[in-house]
């Protein structure tokens, strides 16, 4: 079964709920995401670069990684009142109308 942004929003929200320190600030979620976009490149120079993971490193995963990036997205969002959903739609226009032209598009043949 494939989830909403919508629904994504509100089970993470419903997570973080529960506990009594609820969202961090902007900054240290900023921080996190930072920290999250710094393994994901890990991952990806582990699995497509030069650099082979040492014998002792933990066995993660680019799926974990993004994972982990989405589950902070929602939650900076979800912080700031934003609904991603939106957000999505607000983006796709932009790519839509200002990078109508940029890309060469595949024969539709």
């Amino acid at each position: 079964m494939e989830k909403s942004l919508a629904e994504i929003q509100r089970e993470v929200d419903q997570y973080i709920s529960q506990f009594k320190e609820g969202y961090f600030s902007p900054l240290a979620m900023l921080a996190r995401m930072s920290e999250e976009v710094g393994e994901l490149a890990r991952e990806v120079n582990h699995s497509f670069g030069e650099k082979p993971k040492k014998s002792t490193e933990e066995d993660n995963s680019i799926e974990l990684e993004l994972g982990d990036i989405l589950f902070i997205t929602v939650c900076f969002a979800n912080s700031l009142g934003i609904n991603l959903a939106e957000a999505h739609d607000k983006v796709m226009h932009k790519f839509n109308t200002r990078d109508a032209n940029r890309w060469t598009k595949k024969d539709t043949e």
